[in-house]
């Protein structure tokens, strides 16, 4: 059957869009002067491709809602059902201050206070002057969201939480907790409800 070239072009955008659905698509990291503190656009290229947040296929015996951490890899992902996930790059914890196994979100807050737990506070002299607490704010290790994850009802004192030190995602080298371009930590703090679980994979 012959196309004539008025029903190629009409049909050209459709095919175009249809092809465009195939490529990986990567969420804009624009400026959000809206924020408490307002956050500055962070230009794409300064995110490794591997690390930037985007919708990915992603097949999980866990429900839509789930936050799944892979460790190893360094990617969060929170799932949406149907073989597909928004996939996140992380920081995570040095060997052995690392959480494992099954959470829940207990709470979540923007622009978190930070207190250091009472284990890193006898480690390290520094964060026993912040046994107070630290108010939120650009200079606060948790950075602009923070995920608070329970087991049992009690505080794993473990967190999803901002980082102000972006270059820290993609390695190990966090107090155990699980750390995101603030970005991205926004990203997922509004996608996950108070009681979500999240599965944390370790090696």
């Amino acid at each position: 059957m012959s196309i004539s070239r008025r029903g190629f072009l009409v049909g050209l955008p459709l095919m175009l869009a249809g092809c465009a659905s195939t490529v990986p698509q990567y969420t804009n990291y624009a400026a959000l002067p809206n924020e408490q503190f307002p956050l500055k656009a962070v230009p794409a290229e300064k995110i490794k491709p591997e690390l930037r947040r985007q919708e990915v296929a992603y097949e999980s015996a866990h429900p839509a809602g789930t936050v799944v951490v892979d460790t190893p890899a360094r990617r969060a992902y929170y799932v949406l059902g149907n073989g597909r996930a928004i996939r996140y790059g992380v920081g995570v914890g040095r060997a052995g201050l690392a959480l494992a196994g099954s959470a829940y979100v207990g709470r979540k807050a923007e622009w978190p206070t930070w207190t250091p737990t009472a284990n890193m506070q006898r480690r390290e002299a520094r964060y026993r002057k912040l046994a107070g607490g630290m108010p939120g704010g650009p200079n606060n290790p948790l950075g602009a969201r923070a995920m608070y994850l329970y087991r049992g009802g009690s505080d794993t004192h473990f967190r999803i939480h901002g980082t102000n030190q972006p270059e820290s995602i993609g390695l190990a080298m966090s107090s155990g907790c699980i750390r995101m371009m603030n970005h991205d930590v926004i990203d997922l703090y509004e996608r996950v409800k108070v009681g979500a679980k999240v599965v944390v994979i370790q090696a």
